[in-house]
């Protein structure tokens, strides 16, 4: 249920899981303004979607795993480990209220992943949603992909306002009339009714993965689309699901051979027969379907060479690709590892054209970040519509913002403690251990890495950002432009 209270949104959803007892979560929606660095697009309104102070402390459920916008920024969808898929809705401007242009408010909640049991291999498969992907608006209904480790899923999202009436056989209730009692035929009417969001299931593509699923990209064919796992990638029509087609398969003979693992992958945004992927050695491939219906061979590979005076006991784990995004444009590939993110121009395999340590300080931590399991973060990053600017996530709830034209760069915090309503957003500073600290700097060693921005998304078009911080979600828009409507 929603409910507006001195301009703070509530929401309130009962969810009923199988096995569980019925469980309430009441969320509320705040926004303000806030600046954030001085070059292109001053970041600004936010709005924070989570659990009030006062409530108990989150569920592993309620994690947000994974965040999406669709193709027009009007709607974003997040995914959570519980398996629960939440779409936000843009308001329109309005001139009374100014403030509200840029707002996102709960336009639809389904479960779209429920937790299974694999009895052939004896293994649970998680309800956690690894990644939502939109496809392009065709007609009046919106339609998603989601997929868990295993298996999935079409979905269709439609509006329906009005409802039949006036049929000849049915009373008001539904029930059959009796046909002794009907004397005269009437036409049925549409009548207006509520606007009701419909969710429903319209595609599930099962049993190819034997792996867990890390990726899910939607073709520029708007037909097709293609999953990765670790050792394999298939290529699916969205109109069958009883079979794909393996494009990739780097598993060996003998398993003890396995040197790597593909970790990320995504079709280029113009061009439908090239694809790329990243391995946990750090490289990426670029592979052309024309060439051969198996692209084990690649047509460009992209490494780096390494450094022999600089290699350690953790470089393989730090140089392993989290994520990897095309540009808007289809010239460039953006990467995330451990501690940097890298532009690829895909004319210049060699080296990355534009290198950006996220967060370098870290470097003397690798160890006790090995020991928590820290060092196997995967970190997602995003680009701007004009790709000048990129984005990627810390750990603190600190994400990193850097200006490709500039070479600026600015770290700003997603937190209840540091937003408030209409406040603004100060950038932060993280002072290396030993170094000459400023009044608002924090030490490396004050870090918190339970907290940790892992999914952030970016508005096609506009400078809004979306930032998941565990079970928070914050929205940032751009202050300049808010300040103009």
């Amino acid at each position: 249920r929603h409910c507006r209270d001195n301009r703070v949104h509530y929401y309130l959803y009962r969810h009923n899981r199988t096995n569980s007892n019925d469980t309430a979560m009441l969320c509320t929606g705040t926004y303000g303004y806030s600046s954030l660095f001085p070059y292109p697009s001053v970041l600004s309104r936010y709005i924070s979607l989570s659990l009030p102070p006062s409530f108990p402390r989150y569920s592993p459920a309620d994690i947000i795993s994974t965040v999406e916008f669709n193709h027009t920024g009007e709607l974003l969808a997040t995914g959570d480990k519980g398996g629960r898929v939440v779409i936000f809705q843009r308001e329109p401007e309005s001139k009374s209220e100014p403030f509200s242009q840029g707002e996102y408010n709960v336009y639809s909640t389904f479960q779209s992943h429920e937790p299974e049991f694999d009895y052939l291999k004896s293994l649970e498969i998680e309800e956690k949603i690894n990644k939502i992907r939109w496809l392009p608006q065709q007609n009046a209904a919106h339609f998603l992909l989601s997929t868990n480790d295993k298996t999935i899923k079409l979905w269709k999202v439609s509006e329906r306002d009005k409802r039949p009436e006036g049929y000849n056989l049915k009373d008001e209730e539904g029930h059959i009339k009796d046909m002794s009692t009907v004397t005269s035929l009437q036409v049925p009417v549409l009548m207006p009714m509520d606007l009701m969001v419909e969710v429903s299931p319209r595609r599930v593509f099962a049993n190819a993965h034997t792996y867990h699923v890390n990726s899910i990209s939607v073709n520029s064919d708007y037909e097709t689309y293609m999953s990765a796992d670790d050792l394999r990638i298939n290529l699916w029509h969205l109109d069958i699901t009883d079979r794909s087609f393996n494009i990739v398969d780097i598993k060996p003979t003998n398993m003890e051979d396995l040197t790597e693992v593909i970790t990320a992958a995504e079709f280029h945004p113009h061009h439908c027969n090239l694809f790329v992927y990243s391995s946990s050695k750090g490289t990426l491939r670029l592979c052309d379907m024309r060439e051969a219906a198996l692209c084990d061979k690649h047509s460009k590979l992209f490494e780096e060479p390494e450094d022999p005076s600089a290699r350690s006991f953790f470089s393989e784990i730090i140089s392993s690709v989290s994520d990897v995004k095309f540009s808007h444009s289809g010239r460039y590939l953006l990467t995330r590892d451990y501690l940097t993110a890298k532009v690829w121009d895909l004319n210049m395999e060699s080296k990355p054209l534009e290198t950006y340590q996220v967060h370098d300080y870290l470097r003397s931590k690798l160890c006790s970040l090995y020991e928590n399991d820290c060092i196997f973060d995967k970190f997602e990053c995003a680009w701007n519509g004009s790709d000048s600017v990129i984005m990627t996530g810390a750990y603190n709830n600190f994400f990193r913002m850097f200006d490709r034209n500039t070479k600026r760069d600015v770290t700003l915090e997603a937190s209840r403690e540091s937003s408030k309503p209409r406040a603004v957003l100060k950038p932060r500073r993280v002072c290396a251990a030993g170094g000459k600290r400023r009044k608002d700097d924090i030490s490396v060693d004050s870090l918190d890495f339970t907290k940790k921005i892992l999914h952030t998304a970016w508005h096609p078009t506009e400078n809004i950002i979306a930032i998941a911080a565990t079970n928070n979600l914050y929205i940032f828009q751009d202050k300049l432009n808010s300040e103009l409507h």
